[in-house]
């Protein structure tokens, strides 16, 4: 059994009486520990996927299952890190990853919490930073600690809205790197939107390329991981699969200039 099972999947959007079909026929299987990236345009379905799996939305046919067990709501299972940061701007980040943690339902103290906190504040290497308030943090920071409180949660799957959307190309990087390894090290299993070929390259095992409303094909990557940018260019099957990427990327966006398609 697949850690999440995705069978015959559709989803509608209905407004002023209109249904906007948003996912058709999408089966998929994520294992556990895998890291898998969901690679398209803006307006293909990959965010409403995900949002399915967090459970903020329903499918409108289909089935999703996580071990085993239907989607019926958000749970303590699955953590999320958005493109914006959706940090609480009243608490300093050591209580921001604290409140994650209370909201996980684990069952320790408060100086339990706060030890957890700062352990993955170090991790992220925010652990100076841990009395600052977001707003005196800067973009890439508010992220490591959004990064350090879904992964103190302790849930089991890890989905990632294009959490390094917002970011300078510097900071994007090394939160890519960072993620990489964190997830790995903690055995976290990964579904991660983004429109970037380089980043799912970078982070994925597999890769899953969507045109609107289907999964036009899927990529499975033999390179090591944790990976960097740097051993990626040398290994000879990065240009291919980059270009294979390419093709299906951009064929893809070509064919549906001028449609009407949905997020």
């Amino acid at each position: 059994m697949s850690k999440i099972e995705i069978e015959n999947l559709s989803f509608c959007y209905e407004a002023n009486g209109r249904r906007a079909a948003a996912l058709e026929d999408i089966d998929l299987r994520v294992e556990a520990g895998e890291f898998l990236c969901l690679l398209g345009p803006s307006g293909c379905g990959k965010s409403t996927l995900l949002s399915i799996l967090n459970g903020l939305n329903r499918a409108s046919g289909g089935e999703v299952r996580i071990d085993g067990r239907p989607i019926t709501g958000p749970g303590r299972d699955r953590a999320v890190v958005f493109q914006h940061y959706s940090l609480f701007p009243w608490l300093t980040a050591e209580k921001n990853v604290m409140f994650g943690i209370e909201q996980s339902g684990r069952k320790c103290s408060r100086a339990e919490r706060r030890q957890i906190a700062d352990d993955f504040l170090e991790q992220v290497g925010l652990l100076e930073a841990r009395e600052k308030y977001p707003a005196e943090l800067s973009g890439g920071m508010q992220q490591r600690v959004a990064i350090a409180r879904a992964l103190a949660m302790d849930a089991d799957i890890l989905l990632m809205d294009e959490p390094f959307g917002a970011v300078d190309p510097k900071l994007r990087l090394e939160l890519q790197e960072l993620v990489g390894r964190l997830s790995m090290e903690h055995g976290k299993t990964v579904v991660f939107v983004t429109h970037d070929i380089d980043e799912a390259i970078l982070l994925a095992d597999r890769i899953v390329v969507m045109e609107p409303k289907h999964i036009r094909a899927i990529e499975t990557l033999c390179l090591p991981r944790p990976r960097s940018r740097d051993a990626l260019a040398a290994q000879p099957e990065y240009a291919k699969l980059r270009q294979r990427l390419m093709s299906l990327f951009y064929e893809q966006v070509a064919s549906h200039i001028g449609e009407e398609v949905v997020l």
